[in-house]
């Protein structure tokens, strides 16, 4: 009689561990478990959820972690936390086909990636070919044509634009480094499906050096109306505007103006700019609008936040 343990029908194959290195092919860095256009994360890494996240033409993202075996990342703050050398962090893009049922599928667009290697950062991105099949690495930028249907039946479209390297480094400056941008830690504490996000972080050993997730501030999610409205805007202000205009941003030079959640109303130069910000976000025109990059459209549930919020000051 032969073995059962020798049996490949019962013995499944072990998962391959996430490879943090840029290779031509999406599929090639074990990311994902299985038919890559399932995104189901590879056991080696971990999704997570922003409270506010950072407004993309309407795209739904699914984001993740994968750190080395055996590291964890360490506490420095209310901000990014220190991340060990080899962590991957991936953030998917795409458009379900008709929000109002999910069955119909969706058009996935790209996957950016971002990887630490020896202390520094270096993203590259993932286009998806039409197929759903493979996301294969393309430094360059695209633009890519999106149709769908939103939840109060409404056909929408876009040209969404993939970033180049270069608009990636734009966003991702800081004093002329790379930098992750989302992953802040005030901005994972809060409850998701029923738990606190970082508390459950902190719980399976990804987070070293805290214990409590009380002991770390958290930003205000910018659509929940029983939260005060200058948190809301100045948090919808931290995840999609803060990453060019902080010092050492791409904008450090250009304005005056300070976005990060934990600068005082006073010192951010909000009031001082309130006309300005109220231009720039209301319409949108190439080169003008605000945000510089990253969108084609105007979000007009954010602008009417924003709008609320400036004409109380």
């Amino acid at each position: 009689m032969l073995s059962c343990s020798n049996d490949d029908s019962v013995t499944p194959s072990p998962e391959p561990q996430v490879v943090a290195e840029f290779k031509t092919n999406l599929s090639e860095l074990n990311l994902y478990s299985g038919e890559l256009s399932a995104l189901d994360i590879s056991p080696y890494a971990f999704q997570y959820e922003l409270n506010t996240p950072l407004f993309t033409d309407y795209a739904h993202k699914e984001r993740l972690i994968a750190l080395p075996e055996g590291t964890t990342m360490q506490f420095d703050g209310d901000g990014l936390p220190i991340f060990p050398d080899n962590t991957v962090i991936a953030k998917t893009f795409y458009y379900n086909i008709d929000e109002r049922d999910l069955s119909l599928g969706r058009q996935i667009i790209e996957t950016r990636v971002l990887i630490k290697i020896n202390g520094q950062w270096t993203t590259g991105d993932y286009k998806w070919n039409d197929e759903q099949t493979e996301a294969v690495l393309d430094l360059n930028g695209s633009t890519v044509p999106v149709n769908w249907v939103d939840n109060n039946g409404v056909a929408q479209s876009t040209d969404y634009e993939i970033p180049s390297n270069t608009d990636c480094f734009t966003c991702h400056n800081s004093y002329d480094n790379l930098t992750p941008i989302g992953p802040k830690l005030r901005t994972l504490n809060f409850n998701l499906n029923g738990d606190n996000q970082l508390q459950n972080l902190i719980d399976n050993s990804y987070l070293s050096g805290l214990t409590d997730a009380g002991e770390v501030d958290s930003i205000a999610n910018w659509e929940d109306t029983s939260a005060p409205l200058e948190d809301r805007a100045r948090s919808y202000f931290d995840v999609n505007c803060a990453h060019c205009h902080i010092p050492g941003g791409f904008c450090d030079d250009l304005s005056t103006l300070n976005l990060d959640y934990a600068t005082s109303l006073e010192d951010s130069n909000i009031i001082q700019r309130k006309f300005s910000i109220s231009s720039r976000m209301g319409i949108y025109i190439p080169e003008f609008s605000m945000p510089f990059i990253g969108t084609t459209m105007i979000h007009y549930e954010g602008v009417d936040l924003i709008q609320s919020f400036l004409d109380t000051l």
